[in-house]
């Protein structure tokens, strides 16, 4: 998932989307611990996409507060 796709969303659907990858994490984080996790680049894929939403969200948020 990239930042420019991400920004074309709203912000509810970003809202939306952080929890999704939130609840895809605690997932892969417990496939991981019972020894089902068949691709570990997948937690890291997956922290950074929430990291970039989370980006996206605070500039949204900085921007509005400055505006």
């Amino acid at each position: 998932m990239k930042a420019v796709e991400l920004r074309e969303l709203t912000a509810d659907e970003l809202v939306q989307r952080e929890m999704e990858l939130k609840r895809k994490l605690f997932n892969l984080r417990f496939q991981r611990a019972s020894g089902e996790l068949d691709n570990s680049a997948e937690l890291t894929k997956t922290r950074k996409d929430i990291a970039r939403v989370m980006t996206i969200i605070s500039e949204r948020t900085l921007g509005a507060s400055d505006s």
